[in-house]
């Protein structure tokens, strides 16, 4: 990553929106149809994401911090330092980014 390198909008909103408790901005980062998978736990649709957010997400009140990221064929693989009542560690994200707005996200470690 250089300097001059800057995480899409959608993905930047993914996690502002959650270190300020947004839910609203946070939905509006994903397509109607994204995916979102967590460790093998997937949720298809904003509504289905939207229950993975309270549960997993805004709801344990969970803060990110970004550590990081590359571009490989289409997909930023985000590295992260979490903290919250929920999980707490690193990890990486991978994002999908389509139309401007989040078609997919795999949770890994």
């Amino acid at each position: 990553m250089t300097g001059s390198e800057t995480l899409p909008p959608a993905i930047a909103h993914f996690f502002d929106a959650t270190n300020h408790a947004d839910r609203e901005r946070f939905l509006s980062a994903f397509a109607a149809d994204a995916v979102l998978d967590d460790w093998g736990h997937t949720y298809t649709g904003r509504d289905e994401v939207a229950r993975w957010n309270e549960t997993d997400n805004m709801g344990v009140q969970s803060h990110f911090e970004v550590t990081g990221f590359t571009v490989h064929n289409g997909i930023y693989a985000v590295s992260i330092q979490v903290t919250g009542n929920g999980f707490n560690g690193g990890g990486t994200m991978a994002f999908t980014i389509v139309d401007d707005l989040i078609s997919r996200v795999d949770i890994t470690g």
